[in-house]
């Protein structure tokens, strides 16, 4: 757990990017009205890991203080 900590904080405070794995989510689309059978009435809903959540909001969380 101590080296993905020191990770984690290494990508926040110093501004390195997001590993990869991390950014990877899972879209699926949500129909929002009209006919089902065109792809412009679907909306994509990305399912992200809670760390990944958790890292961008820390990030931006540094950001903001700068």
């Amino acid at each position: 757990m101590i080296p993905y900590l020191a990770r984690l904080l290494d990508i926040t405070k110093n501004n390195n990017p997001i590993p990869g794995d991390r950014k990877k989510a899972i879209v699926f689309p949500v129909y929002k009205g009209g006919d089902r059978s065109v792809v412009g009435n679907y909306r994509p809903v990305s399912l992200k890991s809670v760390v990944c959540k958790q890292t961008e909001q820390d990030i931006a969380e540094c950001q903001r203080h700068v």
